[in-house]
């Protein structure tokens, strides 16, 4: 399996394409602002054909270039029905700040022209890859994670592509319209603690982690498994 990962746009977001091989069909997953010429490259590089585009959730940092990508590939765009008004109108699911750094270009975003919805526990079938989609609302009420099966060894069972679910020692803000704190530690509790500490996760932002690191070192975590219902004041979430 082959895994490609930049970071693209002034929010740092990682956008990934994920093949089985070189020289195959791929998926690629949250492209944020300037990831086409990233996308580009890595397709070029490895003799890829994007076929569908992947999007964690409805926030601009991720799927800014979702649009121009699914239609320079012909590729479908897949999101969840609860972030699906956020392609045309990204402004909704902004903070008055992150608004504020768009001020002053003219920025016009639509719809791909074709765009399917994710379901949560669908199992996809997709340029060869099988990815479990879990909904985890919190960050957005749309929010989803993606689980792929690893078959190369290296102690590896899956690898998540967390969007802004989880981060290595964090998890998304809630603070954003659409954001809703209970859901998020709701979801954390149910598709997070539940999986192996082998799973790899792959974040929207930041360095890779694991299941198992999380689990033993990442506050918010400890306090689930402590039965905590809420987060202590002053820590620090992550996201647009």
């Amino acid at each position: 399996m082959l895994i490609a990962a930049f970071p693209a746009g002034p929010w740092g977001t990682n956008c990934y394409v994920a093949a089985t091989a070189p020289g195959s069909e791929c998926i690629v997953i949250d492209p944020g602002k300037d990831a086409a010429a990233g996308v580009a490259e890595v397709v070029r590089e490895h003799r890829l054909k994007p076929v569908a585009v992947l999007l964690t959730h409805g926030h601009v940092d991720h799927m800014w270039s979702v649009t121009p990508v699914a239609g320079a590939y012909d590729a479908t765009a897949w999101i969840h029905p609860d972030d699906r008004h956020l392609l045309a109108d990204p402004m909704a699911g902004l903070s008055p700040e992150s608004a504020g750094m768009l001020l002053g270009g003219d920025y016009r975003f639509t719809e791909p022209d074709d765009v399917a919805e994710l379901t949560d526990g669908a199992s996809l079938e997709l340029a060869g890859l099988r990815l479990v989609v879990d909904h985890t609302p919190g960050h957005t009420e749309g929010s989803v994670t993606f689980r792929t099966p690893w078959d190369q060894g290296a102690d590896i069972s899956e690898v998540m592509f967390s969007g802004d679910l989880l981060f290595q020692g964090s998890i998304g803000r809630t603070d954003l319209p659409g954001g809703d704190h209970a859901k998020m530690l709701r979801s954390l509790r149910s598709k997070v603690l539940p999986l192996a500490d082998d799973v790899v996760v792959l974040p929207g932002h930041g360095e890779q982690t694991s299941i198992g690191r999380e689990r033993a070192t990442n506050p918010f975590l400890l306090d689930l498994l402590d039965s905590g219902p809420g987060t202590p004041p002053g820590r620090v979430t992550r996201g647009l």
